[in-house]
């Protein structure tokens, strides 16, 4: 039986392409010299998330919980990651509300 090599990006690259595109999104916001945007600060991204696509500042350390990894496998098989929406979550904006606010 011969071993089939995933066609999936390692989780590391993953998140490094997640942060990246959030990091440089934004329509009408002011961006530093680095073209980061003034209102995210250092060591959090932006979701977009629910029907209206509400935008949420969250800690880059939710990206090591279980619960929060489950959301952006959803969005990985939603949306994919190679769009230019930003991140979606795929959830409802009071599920997202209440997740987030057990992970803090």
């Amino acid at each position: 039986m011969a071993i089939r090599k995933s066609n999936k990006l390692p989780q590391r690259a993953v998140i490094k392409q997640i942060l990246k595109r959030c990091s440089s999104l934004g329509k009408k916001q002011s961006y530093d010299e680095q073209g980061l945007p003034l209102d995210v600060p250092k060591g959090h991204f932006v979701v977009y998330v629910g029907e209206n696509r509400s935008r949420y500042i969250v800690p880059i350390s939710f990206l090591t919980r279980p619960e929060f990894q489950s959301l952006l496998h959803q969005a990985e098989e939603e949306f994919g990651f190679d769009h230019d929406m930003g991140l979606t979550i795929p959830c409802e904006e009071v599920v997202f509300q209440s997740l987030t606010s057990m992970l803090r």
